[in-house]
């Protein structure tokens, strides 16, 4: 028998009320855009759904092995919100789903970027002898030492947790696709800027 999820548990989001309160909020800023009207702020209730999802998440197993979980986590709010105006109720009554999936594509692209810049300092510090600099500038003494072994130690460390996150993510697989809701904005930026050129050429 499945065990029955725990409604007072930190990460439960209730996929119904989300729909509702995530509608009642497009509505809101669509009727402000049509009256020239600030959009209006993002709510508690939203904000916490997007920080619940980001922090569920994180923990799954093909994320959790990495240092940089709290930066995955914060690109996975942030992209919820920038995209969040793409959700369109009529489309899709499971908002948990989307913001899970661009969640889950923000990771996806944290772990990417992390990925590029531990390489290249990698291949910096190996083109140096760290030790050889470290005990040339050294005096010799206990504290010098323990100076070298905790840089090597720095280097070692890092290493082993970049391999333990490929290990642990080794035959899994990652998505290729760029995301839908990352073509239908493309898309819409392609269609405003057209329209915007053609009523150019009318005026002029």
């Amino acid at each position: 028998m499945a065990k029955r999820r725990d409604p007072n548990s930190a990460h439960y989001i209730d996929n119904k009320e989300f729909l509702a309160k995530i509608s009642d909020y497009r509505e809101k800023r669509i009727e402000a855009e049509e009256c020239g009207d600030p959009r209006p702020q993002v709510t508690n209730y939203l904000g916490e759904c997007f920080v619940k999802i980001a922090n569920h998440l994180a923990y799954k197993s093909n994320f959790v092995n990495y240092t940089f979980r709290d930066e995955m986590i914060l690109d996975g709010i942030e992209n919820c919100l920038t995209y969040m105006d793409n959700f369109d109720p009529a489309k899709s009554k499971n908002p948990f789903a989307y913001f899970t999936q661009i969640t889950y594509y923000a990771f996806i692209r944290r772990i990417q970027k992390e990925k590029r810049q531990m390489e290249t300092k990698f291949k910096y510090i190996k083109s140096l002898d760290i030790e050889q600099i470290l005990e040339s500038s050294a005096d010799g003494t206990e504290g010098s030492n323990e100076y070298i072994s905790y840089m090597r130690g720095i280097i070692e460390q890092a290493e082993a947790d970049n391999a333990a996150a490929d290990k642990a993510n080794a035959g899994k697989k990652m998505p290729k696709r760029r995301p839908k809701y990352l073509d239908e904005k493309i898309k819409a930026e392609e269609a405003a800027a057209k329209e915007k050129a053609e009523k150019g050429k009318t005026a002029s």
